[in-house]
């Protein structure tokens, strides 16, 4: 199997586990607020990760440099900036418009990766773009409402978003997987626990009651193992092999698994209008994997250019 073809596959994997994920997120910030629960799971995950480090990778700290920090460091920024965003703009604005806003991130990443480096995604990764984006649309803005302040901030998580997915691209072929992953996830870590002591109640952080309780460790366990540890190395290590217009548009799928998990987990009611737009994102992410002139419509296209 090609590497590229690959890559994907892992990525979709790793986009399953942040859609079946979200539940259990939701229960959990119930009773540990955000900032709390993403300092305490970008922790548990840094220092999982730095075990991993001293174990099986130890020569790699000897590739450690300024730049190497400071491109971990970055990309770890856009990484907690998105979530801080998303965070926020949830306490002013509806979850099925917060979901469709950050799925912006799939027009972004290809719009920034031409203005930043010059890179033109294919025809049918644009027509991937364009269908994963009204699958966005029918999928989550059920309850369509004027824009407000915490669309703006979600406006921002989307755009983070994008900048990570095009450093990780960027900086990924030029470090070490597993140390720039660590320099990223313990940016997040350390970022969440500043904010969550300047607004939060952190004094929960360590209320062993709120830590011990089912949703709340069942949830860190999860997150920090697998939603954050293994899915941000995997996707550092990977993303090498793929575009960034891929992977955002794999990523793309997120809110199709996490609207199934909801369906099945939560019993949330799903539209005729959601099912089709969970087709739509999937056949987007389906369309950009095709080769260039595979589909007709942009075949029909070519030979009118032509």
């Amino acid at each position: 199997m090609k590497k590229p073809i690959f890559a994907d596959i892992i990525l979709l994997l790793v986009t399953v586990v942040w859609g079946t994920t979200f539940v259990l997120v939701q229960n959990a910030i119930n009773l540990l607020e955000p900032f709390s629960f993403n300092g305490i799971r970008f922790l548990a995950a840094a220092i999982l990760l730095i075990v991993c480090l001293f174990i099986f990778e130890r020569k790699q700290l000897k590739l450690l440099n300024v730049k190497l920090v400071l491109s971990g460091v970055f990309i770890g920024f856009w990484l907690f900036l998105g979530y801080a965003t998303q965070t926020i703009g949830l306490l002013y604005t509806t979850t099925s418009k917060a979901g469709f806003i950050t799925g912006l991130n799939v027009i972004f990443v290809p719009m920034f990766s031409l203005f930043l480096f010059k890179q033109y995604p294919s025809k049918n990764a644009i027509f991937g773009v364009l269908t994963a984006t009204v699958g966005l649309f029918l999928l989550t803005m059920t309850d369509v409402t004027g824009l407000n302040m915490g669309d703006g901030f979600v406006f921002i998580c989307a755009i983070s978003f994008a900048l990570q997915i095009i450093f990780t691209g960027k900086y990924s072929s030029k470090y070490p997987t597993l140390l720039l992953t660590v320099i990223q996830i313990s940016t997040v870590a350390c970022f969440s626990m500043v904010s969550a002591f300047l607004f939060e109640d952190w004094k929960k952080s360590f209320n062993v009651m709120v830590l011990l309780s089912h949703d709340v460790l069942i949830a860190l366990i999860i997150t920090s193992v697998f939603a954050t540890a293994i899915a941000f190395f995997v996707q550092t290590n990977f993303q090498k092999y793929t575009s960034a217009t891929r992977v955002a548009l794999i990523f793309a799928m997120e809110p199709v698994f996490a609207a199934i998990t909801g369906y099945f987990g939560a019993h949330d009611h799903l539209s005729y209008s959601a099912l089709f737009g969970c087709l739509l994102i999937f056949a987007g992410m389906v369309f950009a994997e095709l080769p260039t002139g595979k589909i007709p419509l942009l075949r029909k296209n070519n030979s009118l250019e032509g």
